[in-house]
């Protein structure tokens, strides 16, 4: 196959699309379902682990602390973190052994674990300090831990031993003997109480047992590693083993005690899914498996809408409190966190009215008015009608030579040009008349222009004088000054500092993926030229992952700065990454992934749109 097609070029002036005109490559099937890109960069890593991560919960904010996550690994220790900071708060240390399973309490007072010599620990869930240790709580390796709701102060207990033993909670930091112990005919995997205490469901090597108290009421066949309820407890998931890769939905039936398969198992992992979890609306469903993968899975249509992946093997996975991000580690040592996917909402229309909302307010809030343009000059700037607007400010300069913003705004009309001379000379000019904020940042935006990098550290180093110490002001100018790094070739440095901002507390998390969206294009752009095509579409998904946070959102008229300073196509900027992955997927040789992100990409444009690309993707060959 010859290789003829020109990338779409997305120009730091402004983006155009150069539509081929070449043979048709192939005849699409419009019935095939779109394929997922795994996401392979993570918000956030907390690592600190010195072996396999196994296990993860999250305690809700309490008792006067933040949300919060506690990790348990084969290192033999937990840790407690701050999930809004992302510091750790706490190694907690105590177990001589492998840690295998780790459970909070429904009202965060207690953390329990479980570890391979059948030791069983008991925490305070606020400090993490020590409370209680039975050495042999097992005979075997505990593999599973699970706290019933508060009415019923339980905590079982699941081994390979082949018992599952229920503890008494009722006294404080104090487990006494087991309450009951259940033979389980089978090495147990998971047990898990439904949430309104009804129900102990205990899954071992080779079935499914859903106890009410002690007695034994139902019992399904086959092989299982995991178990979640759904929060209302009317359903349970279960996630297979070695024989079974898929995830099967089980519910009572009417008026019995009898519980049966719901509908066809999901399919997707191919080894054994060690970990899922359902997220406190019941809406979304995430599995962990040995094929280094998590999974994604929107609970009323059975669809799976997101895959991210690990390094190596996955142990664990939850959602935090809030449901928008997911929590995974396993054998690379660390707990990634990922965000929920935007097809998680409802395809009933009110996805998109409750986007606009979100993004008026975020309008209102990250509103900074720092460009001090009049309207003729911002809307030319916008259109990139160069000779209006600099028409416009050399009228300005000549009824007013002392008008620094004018000079200041010419010198941004200059450096959109890219004459960096004229730019940097206005940019002079404005800040001996009177140094400012949008002075000093039009002199570091030309000084990188013209690639003196050192020189325009000064200048936005001033402007951070001008501030008057508004904190979205300050972030303005460190994700200006981070883009115009990145003009300058300076891509390693620019790329850190917007994720440093990223993890800042009261930042704008949109305007953050905004920027990072539009220069990872930029870098899959550079990687395309260089025939790095797998570099390329590494580049290419992390701007679709960062775009799925502000899908169909009008980014274009909130953040309208960005057009403004460098011409940016933010209302195509989704659109464009989504294409950009799909041709670096077919210089890549993934013909299959790209046919069916195509398809993904049609099935979420306007209908006025999808001739255009159409025609783009059939003049691929």
């Amino acid at each position: 196959m010859t290789w003829t097609h020109e990338p779409i070029c997305l120009d730091w002036q402004a983006s155009s699309f150069k539509t081929p005109h070449h043979a048709h490559l192939c005849n699409f099937d419009s019935t095939t379902m779109a394929a997922l890109v795994p996401n392979t960069i993570p918000i956030r890593a907390f690592e600190n682990h010195g072996d396999r991560v196994v296990a993860v919960a999250v305690l809700k904010p309490c008792y006067g602390y933040d949300e919060r996550m506690v990790t348990g690994s084969y290192d033999g220790m937990l840790r407690l973190w701050d999930l809004k900071t992302g510091v750790m708060l706490k190694k907690m240390e105590g177990h001589r052994s492998r840690v295998r399973a780790l459970a909070v309490s429904r009202d965060g007072q207690w953390i329990a674990s479980g570890d391979e010599s059948g030791e069983l620990i008991a925490w305070d869930g606020r400090t993490g300090e020590l409370r209680q240790t039975i050495n042999k709580a097992h005979d075997g390796w505990i593999f599973s831990l699970d706290f019933s709701s508060d009415s019923c102060e339980a905590l079982a207990s699941g081994s390979s031993d082949t018992t599952t033993k229920i503890w008494n909670t009722w006294n404080r930091f104090s487990l006494k003997e087991p309450q009951h112990s259940i033979n389980c005919g089978g090495k147990v995997r998971c047990v898990r109480y439904s949430p309104v205490c009804e129900y102990l469901a205990i899954t071992t090597d080779h079935d499914i047992r859903i106890y009410h108290g002690t007695y034994c009421n139902s019992w399904m066949m086959g092989g299982n590693y995991s178990l979640t309820w759904t929060p209302d407890g009317t359903r349970l998931f279960s996630g297979g083993n070695e024989a079974d890769f898929t995830i099967r939905e089980w519910s009572v039936l009417w008026n019995t005690s009898t519980w049966q398969q719901v509908g066809e198992p999901r399919k997707g992992h191919f080894k054994n899914i060690h970990a899922i979890s359902v997220n406190s609306s019941g809406t979304l469903l995430a599995s962990a498996s040995h094929d280094n993968r998590v999974r994604l899975w929107r609970i009323s249509d059975r669809q799976n809408i997101a895959i991210f992946k690990h390094s190596g093997e996955v142990n664990c996975v939850t959602f935090s409190a809030d449901g928008k991000r997911i929590l995974s580690g396993g054998a690379d040592k660390k707990i990634s966190e990922w965000p929920t996917s935007e097809d998680a909402f409802p395809e009933d229309g009110s996805k998109d009215g409750l986007m606009k909302e979100q993004a008026t307010h975020q309008a209102q809030a990250y509103s900074v008015n720092v460009l001090a343009m009049n309207s003729t000059v911002r809307n030319a700037c916008i259109a990139g009608d160069w000779p209006t607007a600099e028409k416009v400010l050399n009228l300005d300069i000549d009824a007013d030579a002392k008008d620094h913003a004018a000079y200041a705004n010419r010198a941004f009309v200059m450096a959109r040009k890219c004459n960096w001379g004229q730019a940097l000379q206005d940019a002079i000019q404005s800040v001996s008349i009177q140094p400012s904020l949008v002075g000093h940042i039009s002199k570091g935006i030309a000084l990188c222009g013209k690639k003196q990098v050192l020189a325009a550290r000064i200048p936005f180093d001033l402007a951070s004088m001008f501030t008057n110490r508004d904190l979205k002001t300050d972030h303005f100018l460190f994700l200006i000054k981070a883009i115009a790094l990145f003009n300058a070739n300076e891509h390693q440095e620019a790329m850190l500092r917007i994720r440093e901002l990223a993890a800042c507390p009261d930042v704008d998390l949109i305007v953050c993926h905004i920027v990072e969206a539009y220069l990872r294009v930029q870098l899959g752009n550079i990687s395309l030229e260089g025939t790095r095509y797998n570099e390329a579409v590494e580049h290419f998904t992390a701007a679709t992952n960062a775009s799925t946070f502000f899908y169909k959102l009008p980014i274009h008229l909130t953040y309208d700065e960005f057009v403004v300073l460098f011409g940016w196509d933010l209302k195509s900027l989704w659109q464009i990454a989504n294409q950009q992955l799909c041709y670096a997927l077919f210089r890549a040789g993934s013909f299959g992934a790209a046919v069916e992100l195509y398809q993904s990409i049609m099935d979420k444009i306007d209908e006025d749109m999808k001739a255009d690309l159409h025609a783009w993707f059939a003049a691929l060959e």
